[in-house]
Order: structure tokens, then sequence, then C-alpha cells
């Protein structure tokens, strides 16, 4: 058997063998949907585990994430596949959504009544703006219509609209949170979608985002927003892995993907360590630059685009105190803090509060978590270990008076952590998979397209195994509406 193309412009892989090249979240969930749909998979991961940036781990004796800690819960796709791989019974909501801002040399409530930072009346982000920015905003209902034509930076089009004030002490620290990325270059039309089609259809940003919200409250969403996993969000890819293995599916783990050829018989010869296989598709699921690597001798031009995907790079600080030292801890998640505020962390999660089971696992230890970095913010990076706790320390004392030693740290640094979805991303995914829908039995699928949360790239993965069967209805519609990646409240 080999992929064939089909009329609906894609190609279909009825039976026979596919590997997937990366054991991410992404290349785990395409694994998983591709057993379902009868096929044999092998899974190729270079490094010696699965789940990419989801990571599990423990300290002072708790266990916690070292990498994303929710997973939005309003998408069916992340929720849906830990119920399939038998978490049900640990899915738990945050135990506390409500959040601060650590600006102006204060902590202040998290505002509500906006999307993304952008707010629908000046009054909702009252305390948190000057008296002076509250006035801009409401300048935006005389302002005549922006054009923002086939996309335009978050920043840029916010600002012209409500004033710099609303974008630099709230919409930045929340997009910042997502992308650890600039909101003066990201793409208001993959970052934030349904402002994005908002706004192309009415006269005033706050109108639009009025228009927003009476939406929701007509038809208002149920269930929480986010959602974790007892043990960690970390826990999901070990569990999926699990239930690729018992449905026949193989996992080779230290096997970096180096040459992917076509064959004469339009199958594929993937060539990884010390071993080579055959398969009639290969499914992508690698971050853009080493995909670009591997699609070069095959998909060229595919490759170019994949090669000009930026990447930001950061750093989380877990830290645990005795919970008698934590008495200045305020209430709530956490706190985002915007850079225009000149501080070091960007983000700090209360996770003892955050999340019952850590709470839980011991009764004498808190666990906090801050993060650092930013795109195209290297200095902060470059420091060791013991520099990063120390400035995370120093920041935590100034914000909450937070003043004890921790009893334990940990340090995860993610180089390359974070895709950026600048002006003009989604042409970029598109002109990728038009070049590599022109490859029978070829796919690609991650965070590096349509979102970077675990539900966006789950479903990306499953567009994917669509698409080798025959379906581009799913990568379709993820290339017209990708999937806008919500901020999980306070921390990263």
């Amino acid at each position: 058997m080999s992929a064939r193309e089909n009329s609906a412009g894609g190609t279909s892989v009825d039976a026979g063998q596919v590997v997937v090249v990366g054991g991410g979240i992404a290349g785990l969930a395409a694994a998983h949907r591709l057993l379902e749909r009868g096929v044999r998979v092998t899974v190729l991961e270079a490094s010696d585990r699965v789940g990419g940036k989801l990571l599990p781990g423990e300290i002072a004796g708790v266990r916690v994430d070292l990498g994303a800690e929710s997973m939005l819960a309003r998408r069916p796709e992340a929720v849906g596949l830990a119920r399939e791989v038998g978490l049900a019974d640990r899915l738990q909501p945050p135990a506390t959504a409500s959040a601060s801002l650590w600006t102006r040399g204060a902590l202040r409530p998290m505002p509500k009544g906006h999307v993304m930072g952008v707010p629908g009346t000046a009054a909702a982000l009252s305390g948190v703006l000057t008296e002076e920015g509250l006035a801009r905003i409401e300048r935006d209902a005389e302002l005549p219509r922006t054009e923002i034509g086939d996309d335009v930076a978050v920043g840029e089009y916010v600002a012209a609209r409500l004033g710099r004030e609303v974008v630099d002490r709230l919409v930045e620290p929340l997009l910042g949170g997502v992308y650890a990325g600039d909101a003066y270059r990201i793409s208001l039309r993959s970052a934030v979608p349904q402002l994005f089609e908002a706004a192309r259809t009415h006269t005033s940003l706050t109108e639009a985002v009025r228009a927003i919200q009476g939406r929701t409250a007509t038809a208002p969403a149920t269930g929480p927003v986010f959602m974790g996993i007892e043990g960690g969000i970390g826990t999901l890819p070990p569990a999926v892995a699990e239930s690729v293995r018992a449905r026949g599916g193989e996992i080779v783990t230290g096997a970096p993907v180096t040459e992917l050829r076509r064959t004469a018989d339009d199958g594929w010869r993937i060539t990884a360590a010390d071993r080579v296989l055959h398969a009639d598709a290969v499914v992508v699921a690698l971050p853009a630059r080493p995909a670009a690597e591997l699609l070069r001798a095959e998909a060229p031009a595919a490759a170019a685009e994949l090669a000009g995907v930026e990447y930001a790079s950061m750093a989380l600080i877990t830290l645990a105190y005795r919970r008698a030292d934590a008495a200045t801890l305020p209430e709530g998640s956490g706190f985002l803090v915007p850079p225009v505020d000149g501080r070091t962390i960007k983000a700090s999660t209360f996770a003892s509060r955050k999340w019952g089971w850590i709470d839980a696992e011991d009764p004498d230890v808190v666990v906090l978590r801050t993060s650092v970095g930013r795109y195209g913010e290297m200095e902060v990076l470059g420091r060791d270990d013991a520099g990063l706790v120390d400035v995370s320390r120093r920041d935590l004392e100034q914000a909450t008076g937070l003043a004890a030693a921790p009893v334990a740290t940990r340090v995860t640094r993610w180089h390359d952590g974070l895709p950026q979805y600048p002006v003009g991303h989604h042409a970029r995914v598109a002109r990728v998979r038009e070049h590599v829908a022109k490859l029978p039995g070829l796919a690609v699928c991650g965070a590096a397209y349509d979102g970077v949360g675990i539900p966006a790239s789950i479903a990306s993965a499953y567009a994917a195994v669509d698409q080798l069967h025959g379906d581009p209805r799913g990568v379709q519609r993820l290339t017209a509406h990708p999937v806008q990646s919500l901020h999980g409240g306070a921390g990263e």
C-alpha cells in the first residue's frame, strides 16, 4: 500500500505504515489518532523522553510541572485526549482563577471585561491605567475606522485605537505569557483571531470587543476555562505513549531522524540513528527549524518557509518554601508583570494556591514558579541557575514581601521554547501546507502552525491525520481560523 492522491485535493492512507517524527504532544496525538484508523505506527523521538515542552518533575518531594502547567478546557482536544488515555478522574480545574498585575509598584487585581487585554470600555481597566490612559480609551469611539487589511500587529493596532498604555500595561503581559513575545510584532489574526474578525466588521475597537462579549453572554460557555491534571500536565504525554504502545504502536526514543526521502513507489525512507525505516506516509511533528532541516531535500520551498519561523527562549524557576515562611504571600493564583515596569521576572504562579493537588502533596510546603525570558531578551537567560533564583527571589520579595529563603529550587530552561507568530504568520502557514500537500503521504503538525497551546497542537495533529486519510477540511479550517491560545491567569 502507498499513499495516493484523491479527489479532495489531499492524499489518502487507508492502511499501512506511518512514521511520526517527533514525540511531543502533537506527535503522540497523531500516533494515537492513526492507530484508531487501523494504521501501523512508529514514533521516532530524538531525545530520551516523550512529551516535548510538557515535563513532570518534583521539588521538595512535591510533584510539579516543569513546563506547561494548564490546558484550555473550552476546546475539546486536550481534555478529550486526557480522558481517552485514562486520566479522566485526575482532571482538575484551578482552585483559584484570581490573578493580579504587578505594575506601577503594586499588585493590582487583574481586570475583567477584556479580550486578551483589550477592553470593551475604559472603566474595565480602572485601577490599572492612569487617568490619562483611561481617557485615551474613550477617544476610540471618535476615531475613523482603521483598515487592518490581511493582518496587523496586535500592539500596533490596539495602540493606535486605545493608546500605548493599554498595550504596555495589559495586552503585553497577557500575550507575553502565551508567546514570550513582543505585542508590537505579534499577529492579531493568528494570536487573537476572534478579535481580528470582529475588528474587520466594526468601526471602533471597543465596539468590536463589546460585540464579542455580547455573543458570549448570549451563549455562555459552561465549565472551567482551564484544566490541570493531578500530578501535572506533564503526565499527559506518558499516558498517551502508554496508550499508543498498548494499541500496538512503537515509540523509539534516542532516535534523531537525519534524512527523509521519497522512494520510487511513492513511499518514504526515514533514516534515524542506526536504523532505516520504510513507510507509506510520514507526519513531521517537529519545531519549525528541525522540520525545515528534515524537509529540505524533498520539500525545499516548505523548508525555506519553516526556516524563517523565529522562537523565544525562556526559563522557569520553581521554588519551594516552608508554609510558615510564606505567610506574606497574597491571595490568588499569582501575577503577571508588564515589561514596561522594568522587572526581570515576567510572571509568578502561586502553584500551591492554583492547584489543589499541589497544595495537598505536603501541608508544610508552598510551591511557587516564576518565569523569565522574552523574544530577543537573551541577557537574563545567560545567567547561571543561581543567578536566576536570586533575581526571582528579589522580585518576589518586592512584589509580595516574601523574604524567606526557599528550601529547594529548580531551574528549567526552554531554549527556543515558543514559536513566534508575527504579522503574516497565517500566510506563511498556508504556504507551508500548500508545498507539503504536493507530496503524497506527507503532513506536518505542531505548535509552529495554528496555535501554541496544547489543544492547538493536538488539533493540528488530528488535522494532519485527516489529511493523510484524504480529508483536508481540518487543515483548511485551522489555516483559516487558528486556535486562540489564552493565558492561564497568572504565571506561564
